[in-house]
């Protein structure tokens, strides 16, 4: 028998192939076992919340009854953690929040019990718990991501910049295309001031590409800026070009740091032709086109965009942070949400 190490021993055919598909089965089976045990956790919290919520009203119970139960629940159960008395109020806000038991079995369930909070916490109305409840399942959002999606107002921005989809791209794709864009987007995490150029903000966008990326929102991937494009033997460069992965196509992104003028989708137009015919393959749809500039006058954009034949959008951008500074101190920072990111792609 060989006393070499392991790691030097020669690696028989195949292995190497079998090793990596076994991981894989491993991890999916912990993935799967976290999941089913953050399911029965929330389901368990829900029926403890469900029953105060019942004796609190039917026995008259009051408030203290949660200390009570919170002590003794604790002797009972030493080695758990979750039955503080602030806990367990989650548990009945929680029941009192979600009282469908369907609902809380196939959507509520597959969130970690802290985002649950989090949503009871920062939300007042059941439809917007339900929209970043449902988001944050799509999406996998970790808790930091999910706070600062909602301190950003993602909802009310999501689907709000001025587009012609409707009539320049078929359904379903028009309906994504316009849920994929805000208005308006928030660069207040590049640091710079209102009197920063376009170039400027370019720059910055791509140095901060990863947050850029998450306020774009899911989907975009980052094919590169100042792109080349040659036509007629005249160069053009492209401010920014992304691919969305859900819509198969790319998508061409103009900085303007002034207010917008119809004159702007003359160019942006341009690009996308020939993005559409130097770039698109086959397989991908139309490219869409993105104008993003520091104020617009809502019916002057929906005029400009009336006669466009090409699918393009409208929105402003914002460089200063307008959220309450309490808000600000909250957000994570560049280097938190690339860690986020990062923890995501291993889950």
């Amino acid at each position: 028998m060989s006393d070499s190490p392991i790691s030097l021993r020669p690696v028989p055919e195949g292995y190497t192939e079998w090793l990596s598909n076994l991981k894989a089965r491993i991890q999916s089976a912990r993935q799967r076992a976290t999941l089913a045990v953050n399911r029965e956790l929330v389901l368990l919290y829900w029926q403890i919340g469900c029953d105060i919520l019942t004796r609190q009203a039917e026995k008259g119970w009051g408030a203290k009854v949660i200390d009570r139960l919170a002590h003794d629940l604790r002797i009972a159960f030493p080695n758990m953690k979750g039955f503080s008395p602030r806990n367990l109020k989650y548990m009945r806000a929680f029941a009192d929040a979600w009282p469908d038991p369907e609902f809380v079995q196939q959507a509520a369930a597959q969130l970690p019990w802290f985002h649950l909070c989090t949503l009871l916490d920062k939300l007042k109305t059941p439809a917007e718990r339900n929209w970043y409840l449902y988001k944050s399942i799509e999406f996998g959002w970790s808790r930091n991501i999910l706070i600062m999606q909602i301190e950003t107002e993602l909802k009310q921005r999501s689907g709000q910049a001025i587009s012609n989809f409707e009539t320049r791209l078929p359904k379903p794709q028009s309906d994504l295309a316009r849920e994929s864009l805000k208005d308006p987007y928030r660069f207040d995490f590049l640091g710079l001031t209102d009197a920063a150029q376009e170039r400027e903000v370019e720059e910055a966008l791509v140095q901060h590409v990863t947050q850029f990326l998450l306020e774009l929102g899911a989907g975009f991937a980052f094919v590169g800026r100042q792109v080349l494009i040659e036509v007629g033997g005249d160069e053009f460069f492209l401010d920014l070009l992304f691919y969305h992965l859900k819509l198969r196509c790319f998508v061409v992104i103009e900085l303007k740091g002034g207010k917008f003028k119809p004159e702007h989708l003359g160019q942006l137009g341009f690009y996308m032709t020939a993005v559409d015919r130097q770039i698109k393959q086959e397989q991908d749809t139309p490219t869409i086109g993105l104008l993003l500039c520091k104020s617009k006058n809502k019916v002057v954009a929906e005029y400009a965009l009336h006669d466009s034949s090409k699918p393009i959008g409208i929105a402003e951008y914002q460089l200063v942070a307008s959220l309450p500074e309490e808000l600000k101190t909250s957000l994570p920072s560049i280097e938190q949400i690339e860690r986020e990111l990062e923890s995501g792609d291993e889950k």
